[in-house]
């Protein structure tokens, strides 16, 4: 009976020992560290950091029409703090109002230059006119005399009945070369006044159109939602004290449909080549780092760019979630884990369990024995080997002195 506790115990403690070894990866003794050679699906992955963003959004615009007045810049001077939601019609944003106001004071003198031109043009035409008219009638009269100096002149002389004739054709002639010069000035007149009247109702309009324009400095959301800080071209934020550009893109801030997010991130040239649309993506947010989720690379650009502050071309992933939840917001990091591949059924050691000659890559056994490998795929940690170990062999990561002695194991010796 105490054979048999005996033999019993010490199987049972071989057992524990061999679990311990089997199911612990990594054993630490003094500065040695072990691993085991793990077999099954190996996945490849690109880690990047990106920045979340809605997918759709509605713009919330500036005023319209102010590059008419050669206003191209007008800066922010109050607006709601970022992230603040507002209802339709609710204040977003104060714009500065003194370039328009200047243009809106010159634009009051101009009409009241012209209204002055206007008033004068209008006596003058009518000064001018009443004297064409007065000198009609006194012709008129003149050629009413004629007439009648003709009609006596029946018992005068022959000399002076010409004389009389002649008078009274030239009576004839000054008045009908007079009426033609009254209609002449009347249409010349009516022009000078259309031009007056057409400058002063284009000055009037223009002047209206500042007026509507000046309201609009007045910023309010066409819609509910979130107010959301547009960013400019170096990726600030466009807040109080921020110029917006008037000529291309007078956009004020955003209203994003939190219903859809996207994160957009930055590839280096070396990974972009793995990186293709519809590759699945694991996704974390640093602000709540126990929330998880999926999404699916959607955009890879062609084109490449320089990384601020560094010499490194990037290449732009538009990554889509596909889950939604009400505690994301536009702006906040994103860490990316893009699935490049999937391999199944292979052998993988971290890649510290690497040593390297000038010929060949090995690794060290806890046997005490360097074997040739033959390398696969890698990821950011591990790499498969192809042959040269065995599933589950245990390995250094960090060998004991003198290792670079062991006895090497050739892939075409075993």
């Amino acid at each position: 009976m105490k054979k048999n506790t005996f033999y019993i115990t010490l199987v049972g403690a071989l057992i524990a020992i061999f679990l311990v070894f089997y199911f612990w990866p990594e054993v630490k003794e003094g500065n040695v560290i072990t691993t085991r050679v793990k077999y099954g699906d190996f996945r490849i992955d690109i880690t990047t950091t990106g920045n979340l963003k809605a997918k759709n959004s509605e713009e919330i615009y500036g005023p319209a029409g102010v590059r008419e007045f050669r206003i191209w810049e007008v800066k922010i001077n109050d607006m709601v703090a970022d992230g603040t939601v507002v209802d339709s019609g609710e204040w977003v944003a104060e714009l500065d109002r003194s370039a328009i106001e200047n243009k809106r004071k010159d634009l009051e003198t101009d009409l009241e230059k012209l209204e002055s031109q206007f008033i004068k043009t209008r006596l003058d035409t009518s000064m001018t006119m009443r004297s064409a008219r007065e000198e009609l009638i006194n012709l008129q009269y003149a050629l009413e005399g004629q007439e009648i100096r003709f009609e006596q002149s029946e018992y005068e002389p022959p000399a002076t009945i010409r004389q009389i004739k002649i008078d009274l054709e030239k009576a004839r002639r000054q008045l009908s070369h007079a009426k033609k010069n009254y209609q002449l000035k009347l249409e010349k007149a009516e022009a000078e006044m259309r031009d007056v009247l057409a400058s002063k109702n284009q000055k009037e309009r223009k002047y209206q159109d500042i007026i509507d324009i000046t309201k609009s400095f007045t910023v309010t959301a066409p819609k509910a939602g979130m107010v959301v800080y547009k960013r400019n071209w170096n990726g600030e934020k466009q807040g109080v004290g921020s110029s917006i550009n008037m000529g291309w893109n007078n956009v004020v801030a955003e209203l994003p449909d939190l219903s859809k997010m996207i994160s957009k991130t930055y590839v280096n040239e070396i990974d972009i080549s793995k990186v293709k649309k519809d590759q699945p993506v694991e996704i974390g947010i640093d602000a709540f780092p126990e929330k998880k989720y999926t999404g699916v690379v959607t955009s890879v650009a062609n084109i490449g760019q320089q990384m601020k502050g560094s010499s490194a071309k990037v290449f732009e992933v538009i990554v889509e979630l596909n889950e939604m939840d009400s505690i994301l917001r536009p702006a906040m990091t994103t860490k990316n884990c893009i699935i490049t591949d999937v391999l199944h059924d292979v052998m993988y050691i971290p890649l510290e369990s690497l040593f390297n000659t000038d010929s060949l890559t090995y690794v060290v056994t806890t046997n005490h024995r360097r074997k040739q490998v033959k390398l696969g795929k890698s990821n950011e940690t591990s790499i498969v080997v192809l042959e040269g170990v065995k599933k589950d062999e245990s390995l250094f990561v960090i060998p004991p002195e003198g290792y670079e002695d062991f006895k090497l194991i050739k892939i075409e010796k075993e």
